[in-house]
């Protein structure tokens, strides 16, 4: 029997040929954007009213677009993961994107897109070193490199179009995981109008008639699945190069400015979007459950042999340890709603037993330390200023960084994987015998922790006992044995 020749997807075959109004523009048509963004606008179009259509830019020089131009912009995206406990496996054909541009090969069609007459919005996702200012873009000629002075140069040639038309400013909602994003692109657009010597007209557009959204962005997209791409595309009756793979979690928080949900109704699909006045509270939340419930377990579960997030979430006891630390010593921390905090804390343990995400322990242990200092201790000294104990999972977690150190367990390296200087200092502390002494140099190494930590009550005898008990035992039942100690 001959193998079927499929047809490459196209508009034509997905009966998806209706036209949109250009809306949005997009920097960067990568996995994340493809599996994120364009998900959430998909979405929109799909189920309101509200009709969007994107154009997507190729980010940079030697990028390519030509495989999203032959099949007329649309991919299919498959979200997998676990939802309150259910396997979630689905997939669906994207259809926002309506161009995508090369602004280096066709900067003329750039430069047209601030003409558009509906054009209302700027995403971005150029990674975290794309907003930053290149000092050698000193000419407003393009075509730049440069993603700031792209944006730069789309709202001078929109502001000219229009006469500085009050109603013509974009909202700009970046995507790049630093901090206050569309803040520091807005000031380094400005930088670029002062060098390029450009009216101060258009530096109080900016400011007056345009809107800078700061974001938190949260959802894991491994992209197209290249080690398993055949088990995908028996599953389509049509040839797609550009399908994309990502979990089923998604967190968009937005920074409300200018009554952002009239302008496009974040709020009437059923995904986790929040336009908000203060997007910290959840960037907290962020870092100290999910990002520390990753750093806190991760000492514990390698010593007792794990090498994955899953394989430590499904264990009886790493499973048990983690739920008891951020449920019981990390949420009563962060001040929030404890209704919200519970629900967020859940949907991390859904997204750390994905079956369909293989996360390995050890690439977790990269620059641990440091990692431990900004995720984990600042709920640990919270707990104790709060409640006048220490916290028993957290400090545990803390002695068994610290035997982490040492280098091996048993017969066993350990995956050290940080600076020279720190694993040079903890191999100076573990020379010494006694645990006292080796809890004693590690808590008041300033350089580990910008404090010496033997000034907090009781913390070096716990985890000098942790210590002991980790060399004597196996991890379950020296964790059981300090619980004791300390109740």
């Amino acid at each position: 029997m001959e193998n079927q020749i499929k047809q490459k997807l196209n508009r034509e075959l997905n009966n998806t040929q209706e036209k949109l109004p250009i809306k949005i523009v997009q920097f960067g048509g990568g996995n994340f954007m493809r599996g994120f963004t364009d998900y959430v606008i998909d979405k929109l179009n799909k189920e309101t009213d509200w009709k969007g259509g994107i154009v997507n830019l190729q980010a940079t020089p030697n990028g390519s677009i030509q495989k999203m131009e032959e099949q007329d912009n649309l991919y299919t995206l498959f979200t997998r993961g676990i939802k309150k406990g259910e396997i979630i496996d689905e997939k669906h054909v994207i259809s926002a994107i309506q161009k995508s541009v090369n602004p280096y090969s066709d900067y003329q069609n750039f430069l047209a897109l601030a003409k558009e007459e509906e054009l209302e919005f700027v995403f971005s996702n150029t990674t975290e070193t794309g907003i930053a200012f290149d000092e050698t873009e000193t000419s407003y000629e393009g075509p730049h490199k440069n993603f700031p002075a792209k944006v730069a140069v789309l709202l001078y040639e929109r502001f000219k179009y229009f006469n500085g038309a009050a109603d013509k400013g974009l909202r700009i909602i970046p995507c790049e995981l630093i901090e206050d994003n569309a803040f520091v692109l807005r000031d380094i657009i400005i930088k670029y109008a002062q060098l390029w010597n450009l009216e101060d007209t258009f530096v109080e557009w900016i400011h007056q008639n345009n809107y800078f959204h700061n974001t938190l962005v949260d959802r894991i997209v491994p992209g197209y699945p290249k080690d398993d791409a055949e088990s995908y595309e028996d599953q389509l009756d049509y040839e797609d190069q550009m399908m994309v793979v990502s979990e089923t979690f998604l967190l968009f928080v937005i920074q409300e400015a200018g009554n952002l949900n009239e302008r496009i109704p974040f709020n009437k699909i059923n995904e986790q979007i929040l336009v908000v006045d203060d997007i910290q509270p959840y960037r907290l939340r962020k870092v100290r459950i999910l990002n520390g419930g990753h750093t806190l377990m991760l000492a514990p579960a390698i010593l007792s042999g794990k090498e994955t997030v899953k394989e430590s979430v499904d264990d009886q006891f790493i499973g048990k340890f983690l739920k008891d630390a951020i449920f019981n010593e990390v949420n009563p921390t962060l001040g929030l709603d404890e209704a919200e905090l519970k629900e967020f804390a859940e949907e991390v343990f859904d997204r750390f037993r994905n079956p369909f995400i293989k996360h390995h322990l050890a690439s977790i242990a990269l620059y641990f330390v440091s990692k431990f200092k900004v995720r984990v201790l600042p709920s640990l000294l919270t707990y104790i200023e709060n409640n006048g104990k220490l916290p028993v999972n957290l400090t545990f977690s803390l002695a068994s960084l610290i035997r982490f150190y040492q280098g091996s367990f048993g017969e066993k390296a350990l995956p050290l994987n940080d600076e020279e200087v720190i694993v040079a200092k903890f191999q100076e502390i573990w020379a010494n015998e006694e645990y006292e002494k080796v809890a004693e140099l590690a808590l008041s190494e300033t350089s580990f922790w910008d404090r010496d930590l033997t000034q907090v009550e009781g913390l070096k005898t716990a985890v000098a006992k942790a210590l002991y008990e980790i060399d004597h035992n196996d991890m379950e039942t020296a964790y059981n044995n300090f619980v004791e100690f300390n109740s």
